[in-house]
Order: structure tokens, then sequence, then C-alpha cells
């Protein structure tokens, strides 16, 4: 008897036998990565080889058969292969639903991992024997001539769409009997030799010398791993290294994985590799539909694509000749999935580069600690920019000290008058405020009644349109009350500002003067975030008002003043995170003025003039306050001097979680091995939809024994009749405490 060991999408910590049925048993034994479909209760489900087992787990009598074998080879390569099972295990996650995960959901479903080539467009025999200029009075359709010469093998019509060449041109070739559509056999050559020659759709920029530096040095040794940190201020020709370093992977035929941390960058960054590359670019982000990921990771793992781009969980995708891996504003929280599986994109795409052995390039003008401390420790090549590309010079910051200073919509006098003569000269403004909606707050004027949201320890923020109380937290939305519940009062007054209550109040200060709120809200529909764009990118005096959305790597060319209505954010955060964040959200928006020839102002309004984070950041740079801040961490015992794991549980009663983390503390105390547990106590947030939340943290200074602990630690709390009252995870190097 045959017997397989199955990664069932589940969230159930085991692996499950069935037994192969001799009838497909006669084709082999399905190789580790391989699709199956099996009955698991009474549902139909598709699951993983894992490996031929020697014995069964349960009794033969109890195995079930394998129903189809829906691959002839794994799903995935065998460096990814690894990688997966190298995830999962690291982030305690279990193996079935982490390998789920990885997979588009078309393939989780049982899709053809390959569908029949599409046909391409060659040059007939009458075709190749024409003259090249015997179409001259046909300017278009001697560009696709000349284009399917050059190209014997033929050209699909997607490739040639993105050469500009169009549908009616290459029907008039084929009414001539000069061109015409054929099929190609499956399994049709890609890469270099397939790809549009030459590569480049435009010339590379030039580059300074800092530029030219960290090119050669990424391009210098191609062949192993070697992990580079990328540190360049905002403006300083990161995207541009970027585009030369994978030149030379590119004309080899290999690929190129680039990792953005958010949907709305991709537009943009796309828009940027299409116009310097002639390779097919393709795009993986959660926007998509699931046929266009399923097509999309079709291309890229036949090797068709040279150049994929996509978030977080692109970094699963399988590459046919993996060549480099770029991640871009690698410091950003995005990177961390918050909830199942609490994977780290940054850090899983490093760990790939590992095991394809291939280089990976990671980019940011505020590195996280953690890199910046593997750098110093010499396990990342650091590479500096140090100055803004073009000759463009790096904007001036001003603190403005707003103790006992009357402010009008939230602004000082001094940050009005600066707008006033930025917008004189027909310049832009942008304001960065961190919190979208109306007001954070609905309260009675008369007895000081604050609106809460019934399922969460949180205020829930009013909004406009439609008016409404929305929590942020669970997404439960309710009218805005007409009366005060307490005391019948009717005067209700929104406290604090949002985006849209600081866009209302702008408006009246600067009348005639184009406002641009960018914000989630604001850009929800699809398309809505590049049509904004444009219109900001037309020119002409106007304001930006947003969140941290227009903090990530959009460029401004006529924003000169950026205005900070709260610079305080962070500074006495309950996560020791907090001035970390704050120092790299100050430092990405205040890039975000003053490119090419235009200086740039930065105002950044504050209680705390004299807090020692301005002083650093603001005298010294980022990577002085960097150096503090690790300074600090290290007296700690914190990442990155010190490794964390965090047990969450929640429940509708509260002493469930807390009795259920408790048994977890005592396991940790009992077992020693330097592993502190810390607590367990209620979350920053105790309730949050409806559900009581506990916390225990685990602390160690050294890796490994904490994930030894781990590993029998997890399993074991599986096992406990709590466990199943109670809904826990594990997350292993948390980013946020929250």
């Amino acid at each position: 008897m045959t017997i397989l060991r199955l990664a069932l999408p589940s969230p159930l910590r085991q692996a499950f036998d069935y037994r192969l049925p001799a009838a497909l048993a006669a084709d082999g034994v399905p190789a580790a990565g391989v699709r199956v479909r099996v009955p698991f209760g009474r549902q139909q489900l598709v699951a993983l080889v894992l490996e031929e087992a020697a014995e069964p787990a349960v009794a033969e009598a109890k195995l079930r058969p394998v129903q189809a074998v829906l691959d002839d080879a794994p799903v995935l390569p065998p460096a990814l292969w690894r990688l997966a099972l190298w995830t999962a295990h690291y982030y305690q996650h279990p193996l079935g639903d982490a390998l789920s995960q990885m997979l588009p959901v078309l393939v989780r479903q049982g899709e053809p991992l390959r569908v029949e080539p599409a046909p391409v467009w060659r040059l007939t025999p009458r075709g190749l024997a024409l003259a090249d200029d015997g179409l001259q009075r046909a300017p278009r359709q001697q560009a696709a001539h000349a284009m399917l010469k050059a190209h014997p093998d033929g050209l699909a019509d997607a490739t040639l769409k993105g050469l500009g060449i169009g549908r009616e041109a290459l029907q008039a070739l084929a009414d001539k009997e000069l061109a015409g559509r054929v099929a190609v056999a499956a399994g049709r050559a890609a890469g270099a030799d397939a790809w549009p020659v030459p590569l480049l759709a435009e010339a590379a920029l030039a580059l300074n010398d800092e530029q030219q530096a960290a090119v050669a040095a990424v391009i210098g040794d191609l062949r192993g791993f070697h992990p580079w940190l990328l540190q360049g201020i905002t403006g300083s020709g990161k995207t541009e290294v970027y585009l030369q370093a994978m030149a030379p992977v590119l004309a080899e035929g290999r690929q190129v994985l680039v990792l953005v941390p958010e949907i709305g960058l991709t537009p943009q960054t796309v828009a940027r590799f299409q116009a310097r590359y002639r390779c097919p670019v393709v795009v993986l982000h959660s926007g998509l539909t699931d046929r266009e990921r399923l097509q999309a990771w079709r291309s890229a793992r036949e090797g068709e694509a040279g150049i994929v781009i996509g978030t977080r969980s692109a970094v699963f995708t399988p590459l046919a000749r993996p060549g480099l891996i770029i991640v871009d504003e690698e410091h950003d929280l995005s990177f961390k999935q918050q909830e199942g599986f609490r994977y780290h994109g940054r850090d899983v795409a490093v760990r790939r580069a590992q095991l394809e052995d291939i280089p990976v390039l990671l980019g940011s003008a505020t590195p996280a600690l953690e890199s910046l401390a593997n750098a110093a420790a010499g396990r990342y090549r650091l590479l500096t920019l140090a100055r803004r590309a073009g000759g463009a010079r790096s904007p001036g910051v001003r603190l403005i000290d707003v103790r006992g200073h009357r402010l009008v919509e939230g602004l000082a006098p001094a940050v009005h008058e600066a707008m006033k003569a930025t917008l004189a000269r027909g310049e832009q403004v942008l304001v960065f405020l961190n919190r979208r909606g109306y007001a954070p707050v609905l309260m009675c004027h008369d007895c000081g009644w604050q609106a809460g949201c019934q399922r969460c320890d949180a205020r829930p923020t009013l909004h406009r349109d439609p008016p409404r109380l929305h929590c942020h937290h669970c997404g439960s939305e309710q009218r805005p009350p007409r009366q005060c519940p307490d005391c019948g009062s009717t005067d209700l007054r929104p406290v604090g500002a949002g985006t849209e209550r600081l866009e209302d109040g702008l408006a009246p200060l600067f009348p005639g003067v184009a406002i641009h709120r960018v914000d989630r809200d604001s850009t929800r529909r699809k398309g809505s975030l590049q049509a904004m764009m444009a219109r900001i990118h037309e020119g002409g005096a106007a304001i930006l008002v947003g969140t941290q959305m227009l903090a990530k790597g959009h460029h401004f060319p006529a924003v000169t003043l950026v205005v900070i209505p709260d610079g305080d954010g962070g500074l006495f955060s309950a996560d020791f995170r907090g001035p970390e964040r704050l120092a790299q959200q100050l430092v990405q928006v205040s890039g975000r003025a003053g490119r090419a020839e235009r200086p740039g102002q930065v105002l950044l309004q504050t209680h705390q003039p004299e807090h020692p984070l301005f002083a650093v950041l603001l005298g010294q740079g980022y990577s002085a306050c960097a150096r503090m801040l690790l300074e600090e961490r290290a007296l700690l015992g914190l990442p990155p001097s010190g490794h964390l794991a965090l047990l969450r549980a929640e429940a509708t009663r509260a002493e469930l979680p807390l009795a259920f983390l408790q048994q977890a503390a005592m396991t940790v105390l009992q077992q020693g091995g330097g592993v502190q547990a810390w607590g367990p106590v209620p979350a920053p947030m105790a309730r949050k939809a409806g559900m009581h939340r506990v916390h225990l943290l685990l602390k160690c200074d050294d890796r490994r024994r904490l994930h030894a602990l781990l590993a029998t630690l997890v399993p074991w709390l599986d096992t406990l009749p709590a466990a199943r009252q109670v809904r826990w995870s594990v997350d292993v190097d948390p980013q946020e405490l929250g």
C-alpha cells in the first residue's frame, strides 16, 4: 500500500495520511509539492504531497483514498518549496494553511498550472522575403513588419501591444499574406531569447557618483547570495539604482522580483519599469481578480515575465530563472502580515534570496533598526546615497512651537503665512495628518459624554459623507445621535480633526485654491487614486491633504512646502517602536518637499520642541537618530538586541484568555532556558469587536532558544482543553503590540 502524507488547507497543526489507489500509483508516486484531490469530512479539498510515508499514522482501515493527482510536477520549484517549509516553521503557522495561502486562489481550487500558450504573430515566407523598405507608404505596417522580422520565433499579442504595435497594422499584414498568427508548442523557450530586442525601451538616466558606486557594487557580483541595504535619502534616485542594477540580470534572461509595500505604489512603479524595459512586466497584489492573479502567477512561473512587481504576498511567487530580488521601502509596516499567517515579507525575501542563491537589494530612506543592525554586524552590505539626484537640495525643517498660540483649523499663524506665500508662487502645499475622517471624537459639550464603540474599547471616528460614526478597529458603523444619551443635550460637537475636517477648514482660508484629499476614503473606488494623482501633477497652486498614503514613494514636483500639524504622535507611544515609526514617518513626509530645481521647506508643529528625538533627527539626521534608538533598545534587550514572540488570546468572556495564557506563562517559567514571560496582561485595546483580548510577550536574548521553546510550547498549547474556548495565535517577531 502506498501512503501519502499530505498538507491540507486547514488550521490544524498536523499532516494527514491518505492511501494512493493502485490505478493512480501506476503512474508513479507523486513527488513532494504535487497537488492531489482528497475527501475531507463531507467536502473535497486540494492538498499538497509532503512525502511518501513508510507507516500510516492511523489504522490502515481508516485511510481514505486519494481521488485524483492533479499535476505531473511540483507546484513550486525546489528552492521555493524549501522556503515554504521554513516560513511555516519559523512563524509557527500550520503548514497546510501556510502552503495554501502561498498559492493563488484558483490554484488552491485545482486549476491547471499550465494552459496552452497563446498564438504568436510571425512573418510568412512572403513577409520574410519582403524588402525592409517594402512598406514605406504604411509606416505602422512597416514598424510591425520590422519588429516581427527581428523576432522570427514570433511575438504574442500582449508583447506587441507593449511595443506599441497596433492590432490594425498586424491585421493589414495578415490581409497581405505577409504575417499570420500561429500556434506555439507548449514549453517554448522564454527569457532573453523571447524578449524583445533591444531590451531597453528608453536610455538610462545619468548617475551621480554615489549612484554609480551603488550600481557597480550590486552588479559586480550577481552570482550567489549577497544582501545589500541601500540607504538613500528621499529624492536620491533609489529607483534608478534598481533599474540599472537589474539590467544585466534581464540581459541574461533571468527574472527580477520587486516588492513594494502598498497597492497604491504599484501603478507608478509598473509604469516606470515598463517605460524602461521591453520585457513583459506582471503585477501581483490583492486588488486583482482571481483570474488576473493566476495569469500573472503563471507568467512568472513559466519564465515569460521578466519583471514581477507585487506587494507582500508576491514574495512567494515562483520564478523560472530568478536573478535578483528588490524590496523597496523595506522599513514599511505593510510588509508584515498582521492576521493569520503572520510572516514578514522583507525577512522572507532575504531568506528566499539565500535559498535561491541570488542577491537581494533592500532600499529605504529610513531603514528599519533591524536592517541597520544587520549592516553594522556585517550581515548586510551598506550602500549610501546621501544627496538628492539631479542637484536638488534637501528641504529645510523648522519646528513650530505651538504652546500658547491660537491655532486656526489646527494651524499656527506662521504656518498660514508660509502656505499663502507658497500658493502665491503657484506652488503646492502638502498637509500631512495621519487621521482620516472628520473628527476622532464626538462629545457632548454640556456633560462631557463621548460616543463610544459598542464592541471595542475605542472611540468611533465621525465621518461626514455620509454622516456616520465608524469604528476603524472593528468596522462597525452607526448613525450619530441627535442628542446626548446621558443628559439629553443637543449640543454635540466634533473634537479634534481628521482629514475631512481639515479639508473643510482650509477651503475658506484659501478660496479658489484646489484642495485634494488623499486618504483611504477618498481613493476607495478603483482608479480614483491614479485620477487624483494625475490632477495633482497638472501643476498649479494646490493643497494636498492626506494620510500616510501621501508619504510613501510618491513624486510631487510642485510641492515645495510640507506641513505636519501634529508632530508629537509616537513620542509617548505605549509601543516601544513608536519613536522609530515617528522618525521614519517624519523623514518620509518631509521628503515630499522640494524636488528638482525647487527648494523645499518643512514646518513641523509640536508641543515638545525640546524633545531629544527632534534634536537628534533634525540636527544630525536619521542615521544618528537610529543609532540613539538602537542604544536604547540594547539597554532594554529589545529587538534587534533581543527577540520577541507575542501570544494573543481572545474570547467573549474575559477570564478565558487570561486563564489560557497563564498556563502558557507557567510553562515558560518552568522550562526556563533564558526565555522571559511578560504577562499575561490585557491588550492595549482590551476589548475589540466584542472579544476580550489578552497578551503574553515572550522575550529572549538568543533567537534559537526562543524558537526551541516555541517548537514545544505551541503544539502543547494546541492540546489544552482551554485552547478550544479561546481564539489564540502566535506572532513571531511582532511589529505591533496592539
